[in-house]
């Protein structure tokens, strides 16, 4: 190859620059070598580096295949597993000057078959040095060329690449060349003038320098003839030629021709045609044939990047005189290019109150192309409120056409067409994206048109009774929703003493503890407003519904509570079994069950004589009274309601056992008020005298009566109204329906011990119940219904009202009490009569 030899000290470089590089990528190996290795030299170890077994390459026929080329440049050594080569390669000659140079090997397996893919990266080395094509170039010069002139040299060619091609020339010193070189060519540039009488032949060494490591070098001799003054320069048919060329014209169409003529004969005579002066863009666009003058297009005509061209065309003869023309070109436009929408302004967003015909934006279209071609319609689609209004030249302004709500309708993607009026005609489109800004013009609205709130009695305080939820379709603060309760007032109370309204949430939470039997249920306003400039609102109403839990012990009316006072009842000897001595009235101020009440005796003097009902509290005699029962009769009855759990109060009921109010033993464990001690003695003293008679007339008259007829059952069905006093206000009225479920009213007190308090003997009926501060009266008629109504009856009915008012309206004095038992001898006196 002549200059191709490696010298040893090269060969041992480029083995000390060798790098393998072994990937596997889909079962396939990589090697990278450099160019021109000795013969067996080592690539790679195939067995190693696919993990095969030596003695399995034997067996199994190790080769190795090339692709596309007879040519072995490696092979296998089955002993050792080493892929080696078997002849140099040549990278230039594998490969030329492509940038990468690989030769695919197929390593092969038998038995079974197995295929490896092997890709040999060959590396190009500096084993190339530059040449020229001629080893002589013959050049001819006038001596008449000017100073400066430049002549064109054939460059050198590396068959290596890269650092390792050419990189520099070298020009041999003379006095009358040097040497110009740039990117694409080499020239001699004319220093000193010529002078053929002086010297009619120079030699010229020029050498080509690459970059390679060693460098290497190629040489060229320049033989220069000098010759005579050419005394005729070509002349062109035109100063100035003009062409019209449509833009977008196909490579290889003809633009123009251009010619030029010379007087000389010969070699003087023979004209070659060049484009001169002209841009590197120009240059790629158009070409000229040197012999016919005919100017084609080569590149791209692009009217908006240009729309003419400006050459200058050479003529030169064969001893080099040259000639110039100018080349004009214009290029015509053709409609190659869609409009193009620019938006130069948006107001965004748009508040949604803008009144219709608002400017919101401004739009510019553009054309590339001229005339016709740029004329432009722009359009937008009709289901937005907005048109485009044309303004200034091509500025069209975008306005409302209606009026915004962005409630219905938050954003706006308005797409605008522009169309060119070119034949065809071209469009494009733009969208452009509007949001509608909010305004404060919703107010909030309530899920429901009202609330009901259901909260037992005794919450604590805090507790949450339920949620009001509010709508507010604006945006942000214009939706942002606050609560608060309206002022007012519950039970003379201000709301916000008993309820509270979370501002941001909605949840209602109660402030105090609620009480069932103050009241039941209340209502109250909720406010929902939103955080707009001016602030918008609307009101709810929230009914709060407060149900009983069993908080309230029985309340025993009668007898009254000890400690208060003292209370007796006089129950006749001759009472029989089931006969009514008296009565337990209690109240509970809970409802529903838990004012359900029942009765129990859970103590007595004499467990087996007395009974109470389990409903209705009516004591009643389980059997007939005997002389062996003891007089002083002690019951303690224990009322129950029927909450969870239930909760019960207890009373002490004192019953005598007596026909005659003499037979009552002192009562000493009864408390009484020290300061009225002595006047409530005389008063006893004055009872029990007149109580002793009057027994003893009953006596009397039941002796009579009862000769005239059978002995009654019950002589004395006693039992105790309620006073007024010892009523609450909720409870002034007794019927079927409430705590007392008999239809027994009682409306006197019998009792023997107290000192303080009202008194009435009692009576019972069956008719409808009055109030409890009335006093029953019965007609004679009532006899003979079968009621038996004894004298003692008829003198509780009269005469110890006036006695109970007579005391009353004499603050207990000594004359009141003597007034008092005067009339009770006259009306004894006149019943006997």
């Amino acid at each position: 190859m002549g200059d191709k030899g490696f010298s040893s000290l090269g060969l041992i470089s480029c083995f000390a620059s060798f790098i393998v590089t072994l990937h596997l990528v889909h079962g396939d190996l990589s090697y990278s070598i450099p160019e021109e290795m000795k013969r067996d030299s080592v690539i790679g170890n195939l067995a190693k580096d696919l993990g095969l077994d030596l003695r399995t390459l034997s067996s199994r026929k190790a080769r190795v295949d090339f692709e596309g080329t007879r040519k072995r440049y490696c092979d296998i050594n089955l002993s050792t597993g080493e892929l080696v080569t078997s002849e140099r390669m040549d990278r230039e000659s594998l490969c030329g000057k492509k940038p990468s140079c690989v030769v695919k090997v197929d390593l092969v397996l038998e038995n079974p078959l197995e295929l490896h893919r092997l890709s040999l990266h060959i590396q190009d080395v500096n084993d190339n040095s530059p040449k020229f094509k001629k080893q002589l170039i013959e050049m001819e010069i006038s001596e008449s060329a000017d100073k400066g002139n430049r002549f064109s040299i054939e460059e050198a060619h590396d068959a290596d690449i890269g650092q390792n091609a050419v990189q520099r020339y070298s020009l041999q010193k003379n006095d009358n060349f040097i040497l110009a070189v740039d990117s694409n060519k080499v020239e001699l540039v004319l220093e000193n003038t010529l002078d053929r009488e002086k010297q009619n032949e120079i030699n010229l060494l020029l050498t080509a320098l690459d970059g390679g490591s060693p460098q290497r070098s190629g040489t060229v001799v320049i033989h220069v003839t000098v010759l005579d003054a050419n005394d005729n320069a070509p002349v062109f048919s035109q100063a100035v030629y003009k062409a019209s060329l449509p833009e977008n014209s196909p490579p290889d169409t003809k633009v123009i021709n251009v010619s030029a003529t010379d007087a000389d004969e010969g070699v003087n005579g023979d004209l070659t045609y060049d484009l001169s002066h002209v841009s590197d863009d120009d240059a790629n666009v158009f070409s000229i044939d040197p012999k016919t003058g005919d100017i084609r297009v080569t590149g791209v005509i692009d009217f908006e990047e240009m729309s003419s061209f400006e050459m200058r065309v050479e003529s030169k003869d064969g001893l080099g005189l040259t000639s110039y023309a100018k080349v004009l070109i214009d290029v015509t436009d053709m409609n190659d290019n869609v409009p193009v929408i620019y938006l130069k302004s948006l107001t965004n967003p748009i508040p949604e109150n803008v009144s219709p015909g608002t400017e919101v934006g401004i739009i510019n279209v553009q054309d590339r192309d001229s005339e016709n071609n740029r004329q432009v319609r722009c359009s937008i689609q009709q289901n937005a409120p907005f048109k485009l209004v044309p303004s200034i030249k091509n500025y069209y302004s975008l306005v409302t056409t209606g009026q915004l709500d962005r409630e219905l309708v938050s954003d706006y993607n308005i797409t605008i067409t522009a169309t060119d009026e070119g034949s065809p005609p071209l469009s494009s489109s733009k969208t452009v994206q509007l949001s509608v800004a909010d305004i404060n013009d919703n107010p909030p609205v309530f899920e429901e048109q009202s609330y009901s709130a259901y909260v037992t009695e005794n919450n604590k305080p805090g507790s949450t009774l339920c949620s009001v939820t509010a709508r507010d379709p604006d945006w942000r603060q214009n939706g942002t929703v606050i609560y608060s309760l309206l002022p007012g007032e519950v039970n003379g109370a201000p709301v916000s003493s008993y309820l509270s309204v979370n501002g941001d949430t909605g949840v209602i939470h109660a402030v105090r503890s609620f009480d069932y039997e103050q009241f039941r249920s209340f209502k109250v306003h909720v406010m929902a407003r939103d955080n707009g400039s001016p602030p918008l609102s609307s009101n709810v109403t929230v009914s709060v519904f407060i149900s009983d839990v069993n908080d309230n012990s029985p309340q025993i009316l009668y007898p009254a509570p000890e400690g208060n006072s003292f209370m007796t009842e006089l129950v006749p000897k001759a009472a029989h079994g089931g006969s009514l001595v008296s009565k337990v009235i209690a109240v509970d101020a809970d409802s529903g069950q838990n004012a359900w009440l029942s009765y129990h005796i859970v103590k007595s003097t004499d467990p087996g004589l007395f009974t109470i009902g389990l409903h209705s509290g009516e004591i009643r005699t389980q059997r007939d009274i005997s002389e062996s029962d003891s007089m002083k009769q002690n019951l303690i009855v224990a009322v129950k309601d029927n909450g969870q759990p239930s909760l019960s109060a207890t009373c002490s009921m004192y019953l005598l056992i007596s026909d005659n109010l003499a037979e009552v033993p002192e009562l000493k464990d009864i408390s009484y008020d020290e300061k009225n001690s002595k006047l409530t003695s005389y008063l006893i003293i004055a009872l029990v005298s007149v109580s002793t008679f009057f027994l003893t007339f009953i006596i009397i008259i039941l002796g009579v009566r009862f000769c005239r007829r059978r002995k009654p059952r019950l002589l004395f069905d006693g039992a105790v109204a309620i006073p007024s006093a010892y009523l609450p206000p909720n409870y002034a009225d007794v019927d079927g329906t409430g705590t007392l479920r008999s239809a027994y009213n009682y409306d006197a007190y019998l009792t023997t011990g107290s000192r303080t308090s009202d008194f009435k003997f009692v009576t019972s009926y069956n008719d409808n119940t009055l109030p409890a501060d009335q006093t029953l009266r019965k007609s004679p008629s009532d006899f003979n219904t079968g009621q038996e109504k004894t004298a003692f009856n008829i003198f509780v009915q009269s005469a110890l009202p006036n006695l109970k008012g007579s005391v009353r309206g004499a603050e207990n004095t000594p004359q009141a009490l003597a007034h008092s038992l005067s009339w009770i001898g006259l009306f004894l006196l006149s019943h006997v009569v």
